[in-house]
């Protein structure tokens, strides 16, 4: 009975030791902690009602569907319509070279169209012949000759170019040739040698249209457009 007793007493001391050591490891539940696996959960609890949120534009490939392609951007875009014999003209030219744009074409006629017309009026002969065909310079040069020989004079401003339309662009062979439809605002007058004047009024301003043909060898390291003809 006395080795009963002992036995007894040594596996309830032993008992006792266990979950003694496993109160002290795992620690005693309140009812307060959170249900198993509670940290690993992906989605986040709902944000309060006084915090602010954000919300983000959902992440959609860029450029459309995924697999479509995009609509080609035409290359003469705002200068000439599709399929027209203009855009053929742009697409020849830009052929014989690469760097040919409208925009830049225009901007670069207007300019030249403001120093010819200033240079002629001038009688400037050295600035025509770098910017007009041998043929053009000659009948330009031959006009200020005879404006000259009756001792006339012009005096010209340009209040301002309005317009520089390209209307026609063609290659023939490596010649390229664009025409190009100005309207200027400009005050002209033209006087005789005693300073009476002839033509035009200093206090008229006047609504000029030309139209242009400008034309460049492309076969030349010349990148220069020189005017070629001149209507109205």
């Amino acid at each position: 009975m006395g080795s009963f007793d002992i036995i007894t007493l040594v596996f309830l001391g032993l008992a006792v030791f266990v979950i003694f050591k496993l109160r002290s490891v795992l620690g005693e539940r309140t009812g307060a902690e959170p249900p198993p696996f509670e940290g690993l959960r992906r989605d986040a609890p709902p944000p309060a009602r006084d915090e602010k949120v954000v919300t983000l534009p959902s992440r959609e490939p860029e450029g459309g569907i995924p697999g479509e392609t995009p609509a080609p951007t035409f290359r003469w875009e705002g200068f000439a319509e599709p399929g027209s014999a203009l855009a053929t003209g742009f697409d020849a030219i830009a052929a014989l070279d690469p760097t040919f744009q409208p925009g830049t074409f225009s901007a670069g006629a207007k300019a030249a169209y403001e120093m010819i017309v200033t240079a002629y009026n001038n009688g400037d002969r050295k600035t025509l012949k770098g910017l007009l065909s041998r043929e053009n310079f000659e009948a330009f040069s031959h006009d200020i000759g005879e404006r000259e020989t009756r001792g006339e004079s012009v005096q010209s401003t340009f209040v301002s170019i309005d317009k520089a339309d390209i209307t026609q662009a063609v290659a023939k062979g490596r010649m390229a040739e664009v025409t190009v439809r100005f309207a200027s605002q400009m005050i002209s007058v033209t006087k005789d040698k005693s300073g009476t004047l002839v033509d035009g009024s200093l206090d008229k301003v006047e609504t000029v249209t030309d139209t242009w043909t400008f034309a460049r060898d492309t076969s030349t390291r010349d990148p220069n457009w020189r005017l070629v003809a001149t209507g109205e």
